[in-house]
């Protein structure tokens, strides 16, 4: 009889053995698991916007499969993070087996909700990580700011319309469009934050828009993805768009990472005022134009920086007129595509329309050989390029150009930083025409031009 038991048991572990011979095994933790990073941080996040989505992973550095007891987000179902761990999504996980020398994935997004003030929040959570009755931690933050939310849904025609004076005490969003309406103004005050969602614009359709920045405290048009990654990325969302607009004035602006910078189409003055007055601003990594003059626009521009957009700086595109002058018009395009820095033509398809245009003690200068080009099909144009550096071949020639300075470097201290201020070696220092003068006979960072000036938004 016990001889039989004896062969029972022997016989059972041998079923057993069969039976799990085809798993690894599994143990305990020691609770060493390794992570990424100790702490997922979102920098800045707009409330009740979601953020982009980041990743977190997480290893077993053992050579055996680990079991992890539970995984748990400990604010649960009312906490504005939201994690998906290895594809599943929830805030409790259980009995999780993680390979010898393997890793799995956890993303992580959060959307905070408004908490009726001005200056930012910190919001904070953590995702606990138990094995063996050992708990380890990753911190999750989250930087949050509320902000003035401007929505327009195009295709139903629920406009978002403004007027008045817009306030500075917080960042303004605009979803779809921010809509100008005819006849009326809309006042855009110094250190003003205005952050644009992909495809939307700040729409000035018949009406007035001010822009008042100041040197210290420019206003400044950005996409809203705020993470390191989107800091030079072009495309984010449309621009800054004139549509028969009244007189306009922009000063003191940054607008980066767009499609088209500012694009003005037709005038809605009867008087041959500009459409836009431009200065003292920074136009630069539009993923088409920096500034599009369209079908009647009309634009003066002083002290402006316009440069590395995806095709050109400035593109007059049958546009009525225009007036450069201390301006840095600049190709560098970032894209494999090099094009001219300056495009200037005075049709569009079978509309053809007289040009005035002058580019005065400017710079245009990038890459290629040929940074300003000419494409006309009528008479009645009316161009003037005078005391400006310029690179083209081969050179222009009078009447067109005048006192120009062919092909030399400018000198630019650091073209991939944007620094566009200059070496003392430059060309184009103390050799612009002083008859022509920006406002208060200042450059861009507010320093008097004095008796002799120099080519370009800066003096040395």
């Amino acid at each position: 009889m016990k001889k039989l038991s004896l062969i029972y048991i022997i016989v059972l572990l041998g079923v057993i053995s069969i039976g799990t011979s085809c798993k690894k095994p599994l143990i305990f933790s020691n609770g060493n698991l390794a992570f990424s990073k100790d702490t997922v941080v979102f920098d800045t996040v707009f409330t009740t916007i979601g953020s982009t989505t980041q990743q977190l992973k997480i290893y077993n550095r053992e050579n055996r499969t680990v079991v992890i007891d539970e995984v748990e987000l400990m604010g649960g179902s009312n906490s504005p993070f939201r994690i998906n761990l290895d594809g599943l999504m929830g805030t409790n996980f259980n009995e999780i087996e993680l390979e010898g020398k393997d890793s799995l994935f956890c993303f992580v997004e959060v959307t905070l909700n408004p908490n009726g003030g001005n200056l930012p929040m910190v919001i904070e959570d953590r995702i606990r990580f138990r094995t063996n009755g050992k708990d380890q931690y990753v911190i999750l933050a989250a930087w949050g700011q509320d902000i003035y939310y401007h929505y327009s849904d195009l295709s139903s025609g629920d406009y978002d319309t403004n007027e008045g004076v817009w306030p500075n005490d917080k960042p303004h969003l605009i979803y779809g469009a921010a809509f100008v309406d005819s006849a009326k103004q809309l006042i855009i005050q110094q250190n003003t934050q205005i952050y644009m969602h992909k495809g939307a614009f700040l729409f000035n359709y018949k009406g007035t828009l001010i822009i008042n920045g100041t040197k210290e405290e420019p206003v400044v048009i950005q996409g809203d993805r705020l993470e390191a990654a989107y800091d030079d990325v072009a495309g984010q969302y449309y621009g800054v768009y004139f549509k028969e607009a009244l007189a306009s004035t922009i000063n003191y602006a940054e607008i980066k990472n767009g499609t088209t910078g500012i694009h003005i189409e037709g005038n809605g003055e009867q008087s041959a005022a500009p459409t836009l007055t431009i200065r003292n601003s920074k136009i630069y990594n539009h993923a088409s134009y920096g500034i599009l003059n369209f079908l009647g626009g009309r634009i003066t521009a002083e002290n402006c920086i316009v440069a590395q957009n995806g095709f050109h700086a400035f593109f007059n595109l049958a546009g009525e007129s225009f007036d450069f002058l201390h301006c840095d018009l600049l190709g560098y395009n970032t894209g494999d595509q090099q094009t001219p820095a300056v495009a200037i033509t005075d049709y569009y398809q079978s509309t053809v329309i007289g040009v005035t245009g002058s580019i005065r003690n400017s710079v245009i200068y990038g890459n290629i050989d040929g940074e300003i080009v000419f494409d006309t099909a009528g008479g009645g144009n009316s161009f003037l390029v005078d005391y400006c550096l310029i690179k083209r071949t081969p050179i222009g020639t009078a009447p067109l150009f005048t006192n120009i300075i062919w092909n030399q470097d400018p000198a630019f201290k650091n073209i991939a930083e944007r620094d566009f201020t200059t070496w003392s070696t430059s060309p184009m220092i103390n050799t612009a025409n002083p008859a022509y003068q920006t406002q208060g006979n200042l450059d861009f960072n507010g320093i008097s031009r004095g008796g002799t000036p120099d080519i370009g938004a800066y003096e040395f």
